[in-house]
């Protein structure tokens, strides 16, 4: 009777050690831990592959050789380079998102995902200016996917949660909280805008993967291509990802949008006179008849203080704003106008072929057509700038803004995407010889 009573008393007592273990357990589960263990399948390590060519070491080139291509020819040998990054499944039918960077340039892609599975990627369309690409692999079975959820809503202190594979060290976790929307910074000789900063550690390998919400919702992409900050990180925030993978998925680019306004840096002189005391906004210089913003209701003088429910700080952070709005894509503003604000609805949309035919003769002040490896000059402007710096009939622009332009088409796109800004690089050959040159955009930016 003794000996039974022992062992039902350690059998007790066994059982009173677990169940601590038990309640700590439950205790432990936090929402983060809810979060990783809902969206992790759903994250992808990819790794690139990229040939480049290279010469062997000789001797040095003269400046001249350099520019003109000429002199003592050296052995060329190919390199392979390999890259690595992140991204999230956000279609089971194995459509994925991560950075541009992440993968431009890339001769192949591989995905692999949580459970070891490893697939080929084919790109189905990158938009460098919105650092956002998309990724389809062919499962034969549907895939785990994360939902997109939200940005418009992100509350500054509230829990986040990044995945992705820093340094290649895959399915890694690290938390933090928002520490900032519509943020601007400058990296790599490029301004960024309209990001959201988080101190949960970004690094290189987390670039494409996905920040969280604490119900497993990516309310960013993250990207790693900041990085002199310490603890800081930053990620695309979801309204503007679900745009353009909108785009990107329909027709493999970015659609070259219009919304037909020109603004400018506000001066404070010019703003005491408006009755503006805000240190942010900028002012309207000019609306298109008939253009979007004139449908909205835009007038010249106006102040544009906010787009899309963040502060406007200068001319190129608007521009860099309206760029995440693809045609069709309306957006509001807040409009400071006769002492009062106002918000509009504008609906850019896509450049008017009629505006089109003249933008290269108004903005650089020549007439092109294709032509063999290029887009030939026809005519130059006189008194343009094109003019005075010596273009002439017969020249052949070989590239805008570093990209090719051998066709009409390319040359259009290039010329849409540029149109923003106010100078633009050409690749021009004359004869045997090829010139980079800066020109000037003329006139209003449209």
């Amino acid at each position: 009777m003794k000996a039974a009573h022992i062992r039902w008393g350690l059998l007790l007592w066994g059982l009173v050690l677990a169940l601590p273990a038990h309640a700590d357990l439950s205790r432990r589960r936090s929402d983060v831990v809810e979060v990783v263990q809902k969206v992790s399948p759903a994250v992808v390590y990819i790794g690139t592959e990229q040939e480049v060519e290279s010469r062997f070491r000789g001797r040095p080139r003269s400046p001249l050789e350099e520019f003109f291509g000429q002199g003592m020819a050296q052995p060329e040998t190919r390199q392979r380079i390999t890259g690595l990054g992140s991204g999230a499944i956000i279609d089971p039918s194995g459509i994925i998102v991560t950075n541009d960077h992440v993968i431009r340039g890339a001769s192949a892609i591989h995905v692999v995902l949580a459970d070891g599975r490893t697939f080929d990627a084919e790109v189905v369309g990158s938009d460098a200016n919105n650092d956002l690409a998309v990724l389809k692999v062919n499962a034969k079975e549907p895939l785990p996917t994360a939902k997109l959820g939200t940005s418009s809503d992100l509350m500054i202190g509230e829990t986040v949660v990044a995945i992705g594979s820093p340094f290649g060290l895959s399915k890694t976790v690290t938390a933090g909280v928002v520490s900032a929307t519509g943020r601007t910074f400058r990296a790599d000789s490029r301004v960024y805008n309209d990001f959201l900063q988080t101190d949960a550690a970004i690094n290189p390998g987390n670039s494409g993967g996905p920040l969280l919400n604490v119900d497993g919702e990516i309310i960013g992409i993250n990207t790693a291509i900041y990085a002199n900050g310490q603890g800081i990180g930053f990620a695309i925030p979801a309204d503007k990802v679900r745009r353009i993978v909108e785009e990107l998925t329909r027709f493999g680019k970015v659609r070259p949008a219009w919304v037909g306004m020109d603004t400018a840096d506000l001066p404070s002189q010019v703003a005491a006179r408006l009755g503006w005391d805000r240190t942010y906004g900028v002012i309207v210089t000019n609306v298109d008849p008939d253009s979007p913003a004139a449908q909205a209701g835009v007038q010249r003088g106006d102040v544009v203080a906010e787009l899309g429910g963040s502060r406007i700080q200068d001319a190129e952070d608007f521009d860099s704003r309206v760029r995440g709005y693809p045609a069709r894509s309306a957006f509001p503003l807040v409009l400071f106008r006769a002492g009062g604000n106002r918000t509009v609805q504008v609906t850019p949309v896509e450049f008017p072929a009629r505006l089109l035919e003249n933008l290269a003769w108004e903005k650089l002040g020549l007439r092109v057509k294709e032509s063999k490896g290029g887009m030939a000059i026809a005519a130059v402007r006189q008194g343009s700038a094109a003019s005075e710096i010596g273009l002439e009939p017969g020249d052949v622009l070989l590239r805008m803004n570093n990209q090719p332009v051998p066709t009409g088409d390319t040359f259009r796109e290039a010329l849409l995407t540029a149109r923003r800004g106010r100078s633009v690089l050409l690749l021009v050959r004359r004869g045997r010889y090829g010139y980079h040159l800066t020109l000037p955009f003329e006139g209003q930016r449209i």
